[in-house]
């Protein structure tokens, strides 16, 4: 089953209709093993960006997202 993870990018006037993807938190977690309360503290805390949101309201991670988690995981590895 299919989930659809289309979202509208809001960032400048010509772009609104732009479809891009994204994938949800969860996946986001499952991928790096994290949980979900320290990616929402780290959007919090301004370590990561904030990302887009679909329709409903659930945050949709881009590929830039996702390099800039890694990025922030990487780091806390290496200062441990």
């Amino acid at each position: 089953m299919g989930v659809n993870t289309k979202v509208i990018e809001r960032t400048d006037n010509k772009d609104i209709g732009k479809e891009a993807e994204g994938i949800k938190a969860i996946q986001v977690c499952q991928l790096f093993d994290i949980s979900k309360a320290t990616l929402f503290r780290w959007e919090r805390e301004g370590v990561i960006a904030r990302p887009a949101r679909d329709w409903r309201n659930w945050r949709l991670y881009t590929r830039k997202n996702v390099d800039e988690i890694e990025k922030v995981i990487c780091g806390r590895k290496r200062a441990v």
